[in-house]
């Protein structure tokens, strides 16, 4: 009878992986959902009066 090799730390862990293969359409929606809401908070931030012109001093002093 032939002994079998005990699979290595690596195989081990793709197999364990192997059940979750990717995120479904529904997850890719709510994650691209989410990342467009936080883009526009944070341009709603960054445009703002006080922001911007702090950015533009910042940018200004990097400058000269």
């Amino acid at each position: 009878m032939r002994a079998t090799a005990k699979p290595s730390w690596g195989g081990r862990f793709a197999s364990k992986m192997r059940g979750e293969s990717g995120m479904s359409t529904a997850e890719y929606a709510l994650g691209t959902l989410a990342a467009v809401a936080f883009a526009g908070v944070l341009m709603k931030v960054l445009t703002s009066g006080p922001v911007e012109s702090a950015l533009r001093a910042l940018i200004e002093r990097a400058l000269s």
